[in-house]
């Protein structure tokens, strides 16, 4: 292993996630299943960590998502807490973090427990204590355990707290008139790539300007999937840039106004799956990425994803059979709604040898209802 992953997450009492619990996550984790069936409720659980604990911005989090009891399963009166254990699996050990929020009036979250341990490689399954964090505030502790006497590892805290700001939740859907990736953007927001594509202008500026050969990649990929593209036109005007393209077959340069919402979607795509590793984050997680796609572009994408799987870690949620195709079924996490409750299961390619072995896809198998999860 080349960096500290996520190897296991446990979670009560999020949303639809009543009781849940994946283990043996590996370096591409494919989350599939039928609308509504809480894959995309467990990529929202680590977007509400990392806002947690990038800057101590839960309260905020929850007030955007209509407060703490639309984040309870059931609501208060059925749930009245969230508890989650997440696992982070390093070169030394397993790195372990465990929270629990319960309602507080009005309508926010309290820290009733706060808690982390580290069990080293080398001690086999014996475990170490736990160090509890003291509680009772609305945000976490575990962001400044690394740095102040609070009586835990400080290392320890610094592992999870850093895997978990690093996590970043892509989602390209939002292509509208007033999508954020169709707006002129500052031209010093280059940094990384923000979770919904708004500054895609400004990164792929920045990537030709001292990253040519990803540049260059990106634009062979596009020319590709996008009939007619011929390459980028980015001007940084009054410190700001604006997503343009040139067409091939005129002499007219193209907005975002005047570009499909695949072919936007695929820009962003193709861009963040492109991205050196100082501008990727550790854990690059990504909702529905088939969204809007040709069936070629949906192939293209997930053989990126699974080449970057190399050095970091990507846990996709997806709809599509195609896209499913192209991992093995141990790749596979399938989620499935039962009396407002999600379950997921995994299953092994022995359990398909005879169907794999007369040439059935993955997709074929999910589409037969063989995984379940009935797309």
């Amino acid at each position: 292993m080349l960096y500290p992953k996520i190897e296991s997450i446990k979670i009560e009492g999020f949303r639809s996630l009543a009781d849940i619990e994946l283990t043996d996550l590996p370096d591409v984790t494919v989350l599939i299943g039928p609308n509504g069936s809480g894959k995309s409720g467990l990529l929202k659980f680590f977007e509400m960590l990392n806002w947690m604990l990038r800057s101590s911005k839960l309260a905020e989090y929850v007030a955007r998502q209509g407060g703490a009891d639309d984040q309870l399963f059931g609501g208060v009166q059925t749930t009245p807490q969230i508890r989650a254990l997440v696992g982070v699996r390093a070169e030394k050990g397993l790195n372990e973090y465990r929270f629990e929020l319960s309602y507080g009036h009005p309508d926010r979250f309290v820290f009733t427990d706060e808690r982390l341990r580290f069990s080293r490689e080398d001690h086999g399954q014996n475990k170490a204590e736990w160090q509890r964090l003291p509680t009772g505030g609305p945000e976490a502790l575990l962001t400044l355990a690394g740095d102040r006497a609070l009586g835990v590892n400080p290392a320890t805290a610094r592992v999870v707290a850093f895997l978990m700001r690093d996590t970043q939740v892509f989602h390209f859907h939002d292509t509208s008139d007033t999508a954020r990736m169709k707006t002129k953007w500052d031209a010093s927001d280059s940094v990384f790539l923000r979770n919904d594509g708004g500054n895609l202008a400004p990164v792929l500026l920045r990537l030709e300007q001292h990253e040519p050969k990803r540049y260059a990649e990106i634009c062979r990929i596009a020319r590709w999937m996008v009939p007619g593209f011929e390459e980028f036109v980015l001007r940084e005007e009054y410190g700001k840039v604006l997503l343009r393209w040139r067409s091939r077959h005129f002499d007219k340069v193209l907005g975002p106004h005047l570009t499909s919402d695949g072919s936007l979607r695929l820009f962003a795509l193709a861009t963040l799956l492109t991205l050196p590793g100082d501008m990727l984050p550790d854990v690059i997680m990504i909702d529905e990425p088939e969204l809007g796609l040709h069936p070629s572009a949906i192939a293209l994408v997930a053989e990126m994803i699974k080449s970057i799987g190399i050095e970091r870690q990507v846990i996709v949620a997806t709809q599509s059979p195609l896209f499913v195709d192209e991992f093995e079924v141990e790749n596979l996490f399938v989620a499935e709604l039962a009396d407002g409750r999600t379950s997921f299961r995994r299953h092994g390619s022995e359990d398909f040898k005879a169907w794999l072995d007369d040439y059935a896809t993955t997709g074929d198998l999910w589409m037969k209802n063989l995984l379940g999860g009935r797309p």
